[in-house]
């Protein structure tokens, strides 16, 4: 009886101290776990965080693309293979467009026999059309090229590409148009240069976390910067990404003061954007947060203001010409920066005094120039965040 009883006692000895290296290891990595935490709090409270908006089609996610090749490693191979089927894409469809353009226009204007395809184009055009309307496009080949390109240099076709700005044509019809036999070859995998010009619409939220000095840096802030879509359909998800926003990038585009959205062909582009840009400076959640105007598109900007006139946008319906060539781009430009300070003086309150704002002149596809603009963002920033520690 009594050799029992030992047993058991040194049985519940023994279940005793499995039960405190069990409470201790327990203990032990709950410790652990709030110490993770802890470090990654801390290192949160280091991020600041960029906000991307802008009207569709404004460049913001071309401003994206160039900060994962500048900051990040970039695209690897796989990541460019993904882009083939975006690329042909937008060549179909740009085709489509331009194809029913014509027809739209040949049409609805007298005189109009310009806008009419070559019959032997006609067949080729409903071809490329029909294909242009598809959910699920064919890759390109030899033949696809050379029928488009058919299309492409009919006289119709490229009389309706001048007056593409009616059309919702792509920026980039002419670059991938030029690289069409490029884009064909049975081992294609898109450049760099083609990730940048390729489009597609932006739906919901991306982020990604970058440094323009180098992450590993001491002088250098971590950003992490959302893009989210364009589109009127899109802009109900940027509301939960509004909290604690160290700076707003709001982009522009200046060249499409004589376009229609997308999504509403009644309304101009860059009156969206008027509206859009002061909508977002009176939410009150950026009472103190740092606003980056990139006036972006410039090198459509520079080629289109001498042919179409500033004034055709509404909101630039009191400029006046000065001069030709490269001091009237000047000019222009000048009285486009200036209609968007106003614009943001005229909605900041007393209590807004403080906040940074300042404008850039962009172009997303030069990266040269978005590499030198996010240096000056960040040297921007930077001081700001000194400023506010009072040690400036």
């Amino acid at each position: 009886m009594l050799d029992i009883v030992v047993q058991n006692m040194g049985l519940l000895c023994s279940r005793h101290k499995r039960g405190n290296k069990a409470t201790t290891e327990e203990n032990d990595h709950a410790a652990e776990i709030e110490r993770r935490i802890e470090q990654e709090t801390k290192a949160e409270k280091h991020i600041q965080k960029l906000l991307l908006l802008g009207a569709g089609e404004s460049g913001k996610s071309t401003i994206f693309k160039q900060i994962k090749l500048l900051f990040q490693t970039g695209f690897d191979e796989r990541e460019l293979q993904s882009y083939t089927s975006v690329i042909h894409a937008n060549v179909y469809q740009t085709i489509k467009i331009l194809h029913d353009g014509a027809k739209e226009l040949a049409l609805s204007e007298a005189g109009s026999s310009k806008y009419g395809l070559s019959d032997d184009n006609k067949e080729i055009g409903e071809k490329l059309s029909e294909i242009g309307g598809r959910l699920d496009y064919p890759r390109l080949t030899e033949e696809l090229v050379q029928d488009i390109l058919k299309i492409w240099n009919d006289p119709a076709i490229q009389e309706t590409y001048a007056r593409g700005n009616e059309l919702q044509v792509p920026d980039c019809a002419d670059y991938f148009m030029e690289n069409l036999q490029r884009l064909s070859e049975a081992d294609y995998i898109p450049t760099k240069e083609d990730v940048l010009h390729a489009r597609v619409r932006t739906t919901g939220v991306v982020e990604i976390q970058f440094s323009p000095v180098g992450e590993n840096k001491k002088s250098g802030e971590v950003y992490r910067l959302y893009d989210v879509g364009g589109q009127r359909n899109e802009r109900r998800k940027w509301i939960h990404l509004f909290d604690g926003v160290t700076a707003v990038i709001f982009c522009a585009a200046i060249s499409e003061y004589d376009q229609t959205l997308f999504e509403d062909e009644n309304k101009n582009r860059m009156m969206e954007t008027k509206e859009l840009f002061e909508w977002v400076l009176k939410q009150k959640c950026f009472e103190k947060t740092s606003f980056m105007l990139f006036l972006n598109k410039f090198d459509i900007f520079e080629k289109k203001v001498s042919k179409v006139p500033l004034n055709v946008c509404e909101w630039f319906k009191d400029y006046q010409p000065v001069s030709t060539g490269k001091q009237e781009v000047e000019h222009a430009y000048e009285f486009v920066k200036k209609k968007f300070e106003e614009l943001y003086y005229q909605n900041v309150t007393c209590d807004h005094q403080d906040r940074v704002f300042k404008i850039y002149r962009t172009t997303a596809l030069d990266q040269k120039l978005v590499k030198k603009t996010f240096k000056l963002v960040d040297e921007t920033l930077r001081r700001r965040h000194l400023f506010e520690a009072g040690l400036l």
